[in-house]
């Protein structure tokens, strides 16, 4: 048997200096290595970049490259947060297929590392990549609870639910040393402002003391996201979210304490976790849920290739055929942003996970009628620094 070749030196970025890594254009369509606790497989330059950069490690490992594939793999990019003081927090949408017309997001990024994540794009607009960079470079807006007390306190305020979470996580494993959600929270309680969160995260439980006292008021409902129940999967797909069983007993957690609360399976992926929607419905009613609804799939801009690489690397066996289902569903393309189809699809496959979704909630017993929150409690914060009244 021949012995292996020796491997041949590489050049990296650094003048002088080489890495026995090959770049990946000398592994055309390989499968690459995973990064022990992140869901991105590698870190492409944003759409809105000019140049494209090759980086190491991230090619399937042959016969010479094992060993040090294999200390590479064990390897984890490490999380960098910078802080950031943005002049707005609220943001306002018009859009006819999402039931909320204003939202928060108290971070940029998400540490939870969830491979199917449609915010990752917006990582781009800050010049970084949505890939490892947008679950290892964040951003915390550290002024965020003062900036929305201006807001609500400027004239003409019309309060209605705001809804958090909708882009990243706001109880991502950051949150546990920044505390910005909590502050929003206590100060949405000041004001008595109605407040809408989804998360996937066990942190919420953290600020039960105050989701208890806004939810006694009507002021607060939660939607616990749960996409698989199989841990491994769960371990591939969301790596450092909370497990599948942690956020069941979220859900209980949460429903015992009087806060309505639903479940949101998003996103269903065909020939991934679809086949659970059934199991996943009936467990988190069991746990008190009242409410559910789903997304499918959804691969805007650079998701289409990091999605796609992540299933080459996880599942190589079915990651045609898992991409082909998706296509099936967004007329022949990986995505279709078009409004009342991109959260729900189009075509025979679509229409067939539709009708088992609501098929369930009628047999299990979920409510079809949402829970309304209060706006006619609000009570507009002082602005600081204002002259004093006079009458």
């Amino acid at each position: 048997m021949r012995a292996p070749r020796a491997p041949q030196k590489w050049p990296n970025e650094k003048a002088g200096s080489y890495s026995q890594e090959p770049s990946t254009q000398s592994v055309p369509n390989s499968r690459r290595l995973p990064h022990r606790g992140r869901g991105a497989i590698s870190n492409p330059a944003g759409r809105f970049e000019p140049l494209r950069r090759c980086y190491l490690n991230e090619q399937e490992p042959s016969a010479a490259w094992d060993h040090d594939c294999a200390e590479i793999a064990k390897r984890s990019p490490g999380t960098e947060v910078t802080l950031e003081r943005p002049r707005s927090l609220i943001n306002m949408n018009d859009s006819p297929d999402i039931g909320f017309d204003r939202s928060i997001n108290v971070y940029r990024g998400c540490e939870h590392g969830c491979i199917y994540c449609f915010a990752r794009p917006s990582h781009g607009y800050v010049g970084l990549s949505s890939g490892l960079d947008f679950e290892t470079k964040l951003f915390a807006k550290i002024n965020a609870e003062a900036v929305l007390e201006r807001e609500l306190s400027a004239k003409g305020y019309i309060p209605r639910t705001l809804a958090m979470g909708t882009n990243t996580d706001p109880y991502q494993p950051i949150e546990r040393k920044y505390e910005i959600t909590r502050r929003i929270l206590s100060l949405l309680l000041r004001t008595r402002h109605p407040i809408g969160i989804v998360t996937k995260s066990a942190l919420i439980l953290r600020d039960l003391d105050l989701l208890v006292r806004m939810a006694a008021q009507g002021l607060v409902k939660v939607a616990i996201s749960i996409t698989t129940l199989d841990p491994i999967l769960a371990r591939k797909m969301e790596p450092r979210a909370s497990a599948p069983e942690q956020r069941l007993n979220v859900v209980k957690s949460l429903a015992d304490a009087g806060i309505p609360v639903s479940i949101l399976l998003a996103p269903v992926i065909p020939a991934v976790n679809d086949q659970e929607i059934e199991t996943i419905l009936g467990r988190a009613h069991a746990m008190g849920a009242i409410e559910a609804g789903y997304v499918i799939l959804r691969l805007p801009h650079e998701l289409k290739d990091l999605f796609a690489e992540w299933l080459s690397t996880h599942y190589p066996g079915k990651a045609n055929h898992v991409l082909s289902l998706v296509r099936s569903m967004r007329d022949g393309k990986l995505y279709d942003s078009s409004w009342g189809k991109r959260m729900v699809g189009d075509g025979p496959y679509a229409w067939m996970i539709g009708r088992r979704f609501e098929m369930a909630m009628d047999r299990i017993g979920f409510t079809k009628n949402k829970v309304r929150l209060r706006c006619d409690l609000f009570v507009p914060p002082r602005k600081q620094n204002s002259q004093l009244e006079l009458f």
